[in-house]
């Protein structure tokens, strides 16, 4: 009797320690699983039994982190968002030049905000030919350019794409010229030849002479419009900026007048010849009536041409002004 309870006596001891080992062990097994597929069902107590390897206490780490309630471990999410670069109205410019069909051009921007510049603009150039003859015909060109304008620029979606809508609110640009044409030289206009006179004391007749002028300022102020691609003003920290532009000046057809002075004939041998001062001269009605027939015809031409062209690629340089 005395034999067979201290048998039971350490069967029961035995049972206690074979079950205590195996819940030990057990978390470690739930453990392994769960750092292999990134979840578990023990709670944060449970930590018992893991091996001490990097890997194990790392996925401690990360197991102790998500049951914690915060989602993320800190250590691994430390980075800081980068700022929006703000830049206030009015404390940024950017000074530039660029080379359009407007002639030299410079100009200044402004920041409005982070969609919009205001943008002033002038443009200059200026060409002489200098003497030049053809077929008996000699003249020398003069091209003019001056302009002044203002445009709004938007960067849709704070993009560097630009659409500016602007004002042409100074135009003076234009090509002139002025015409000797040979005594004898012949030329046609609307179909009828003309002689240029020879100079005669007697008569006090002298060669055809003439000057004229092409305007591209029919409309001022003129509106524009344009579009390009790169900020005049970048957005960040940068000083240079190199932007281009396309558009048009909606400055109407060119006027073109003609001028002249002189003697003109109707015959080689200068036997029909007419003063074009004297304005009741047949010569001289038939010389005004080609002239401006065909006048009336280049018009009617050049009015087909209602724009004038823009596109520029510009050099800017930006700096803070506070």
């Amino acid at each position: 009797m005395t034999f067979s309870r201290l048998y039971f006596k350490r069967l029961a001891v035995l049972c206690a320690f074979v079950l205590l080992a195996a819940t030990s062990v057990r978390p470690t097994a739930h453990a392994q699983s769960r750092d292999q597929s990134g979840t578990s069902d023990f709670p944060t107590t449970t930590t018992i039994g893991y091996r001490a390897s990097a890997g194990a206490t790392s996925a401690s780490a990360l197991f102790e982190s998500s049951e914690s309630g915060g989602g993320e471990n800190p250590e691994h999410y430390n980075a800081t968002p980068p700022a929006e670069w703000h830049q206030p109205p009015f404390s940024r410019i950017g000074i530039g030049a660029d080379v359009s069909p407007l002639g030299i051009g410079l100009k200044s921007a402004i920041v409005l905000n982070r969609y919009f510049d205001a943008r002033l603009m002038g443009s200059f150039f200026g060409y002489q030919s200098g003497k030049i003859e053809v077929d008996g015909f000699k003249f020398n060109a003069d091209l003019q350019m001056a302009s002044a304008s203002a445009s709004l620029d938007w960067y849709p979606f704070n993009s560097v794409w630009r659409l500016s809508p602007g004002l042409m609110f100074f135009n003076a640009n234009q090509i002139s010229g002025a015409m000797n044409i040979v005594p004898g030289t012949s030329f046609t206009l609307d179909s009828l030849t003309f002689y240029s006179a020879t100079a005669n004391p007697a008569t006090g007749a002298t060669p055809l002479v003439g000057n004229g002028t092409l305007g591209l300022h029919t409309n001022r102020p003129a509106v524009t419009l344009a579009g390009g691609f790169g900020k005049f003003i970048p957005r960040s920290n940068r000083h240079w900026s190199f932007p281009s532009e396309f558009g048009v000046a909606f400055t109407g057809a060119p006027s073109i007048n003609i001028n002249t002075a002189g003697w003109a004939c109707l015959d080689a041998q200068q036997t029909q010849c007419g003063n074009l001062s004297n304005s009741t001269n047949p010569v001289t009605v038939q010389f005004n009536n080609a002239l401006q027939s065909t006048l009336t015809k280049w018009r009617k031409d050049l009015g087909k041409v209602q724009v004038y062209p823009i596109f520029s690629y510009s050099v800017v340089y930006s700096f803070n002004v506070r």
